[in-house]
């Protein structure tokens, strides 16, 4: 069966901290325990400031430096949704101006196609009535 190395881990990681604090001390044990727990104090310190700003973060409170941070982004959104707008317009007005244009090409095109017809016709209609004189009907 395996068994657990977590407490082989924690003592290991105690007596490393132990010979640091020793090492860096010279030796000495009053100095190193100092070192030790001032090093704790600020430890302790840092994470109840760190905690102090979460709460602050919670309630709403704001440094100037986040006020700016927000300010400054509200500008950049709203920059960039006046481009957004802007192509926007640009592009329903060009789309509209296609949608014209193929219209009156549609227009256009029909209008040649029944002239196109006309002359057909009327051509057709002349030899029909030349090659009708040839043969003599009336």
């Amino acid at each position: 069966m395996s068994r657990s190395r977590a407490p082989l881990a924690l003592g290991l990681a105690a007596a490393s901290g132990i010979g640091y604090y020793l090492y860096s001390a010279g030796g000495n044990p009053r100095i190193a325990e100092r070192q030790a727990e001032a090093d704790a104090h600020r430890a302790a310190s840092k994470i109840r400031g760190e905690a102090h700003d979460i709460k602050r973060d919670i309630r709403g409170d704001t440094t100037s430096a986040e006020r700016g941070g927000v300010r400054l982004g509200k500008e950049a959104g709203s920059k960039i949704d006046s481009a957004v707008n802007t192509i926007h317009d640009e592009a329903s007005r060009a789309k509209h101006e296609a949608e014209v244009r193929a219209r009156q090409a549609k227009v256009d095109t029909l209008k040649k196609i029944d002239e196109f017809d006309r002359t057909v016709e009327e051509k057709a209609a002349k030899s029909k009535s030349y090659l009708s004189s040839w043969f003599g009907s009336k």
